[in-house]
């Protein structure tokens, strides 16, 4: 499939996958910007004009994407837009304790345990979800450990 018509097509397809997944449909349209582009770094106005939209709708779709870990903001010496990236680690980042959400998450478990009572139900259940977020930070390194042994020998 060379046909860069083609590619965006499959762009677009990725994108209202990562929609029907739960995903923001202008983050998943950004990411699939991301995945498909030729170019080392982006700018909001590259992606802006890659989708036919304004700079602005952007603009938190790129902010959700650098808070889950996927993409990066670049140091781009002479220029005055800021040049973003696709993480060369960016699967295994979404799952780190570099994803900002999965702190966020953990921060308001813990201060809704703090909250309540060890005899009321939500105690049990915030107490719960920050186990849960604890437990997969502390496998998560021994998983992505594996993952990266495998990826050694395509590299």
């Amino acid at each position: 499939m060379n046909d860069r018509h083609e590619q965006w097509q499959a762009a677009e397809r990725l994108a209202l996958t990562l929609t029907e997944g739960g995903l923001q449909r202008m983050a998943a349209r950004t990411l699939a910007v991301f995945l498909f582009t030729d170019a080392e770094t982006v700018t909001m106005g590259e992606i802006a004009d890659r989708l036919g939209v304004s700079a602005g709708s952007v603009s938190g779709s790129v902010k959700s994407l650098l808070s889950v870990g996927l993409i990066e903001r670049l140091p781009a010496p002479g220029s005055r837009r800021e040049h973003y990236r696709l993480r060369d680690d960016a699967w295994a980042t979404l799952f780190t304790s570099q994803n900002t959400v999965t702190q966020l998450m953990l921060a308001a478990a813990e201060t809704g345990i703090a909250t309540t009572t060890a005899d009321d139900p939500a105690h049990r259940r915030l107490t719960q979800m920050r186990d849960f977020y604890q437990f997969l930070l502390k496998e998560i390194p021994t998983l992505l450990q594996r993952w990266q042994e495998r990826q050694q020998p395509l590299r």
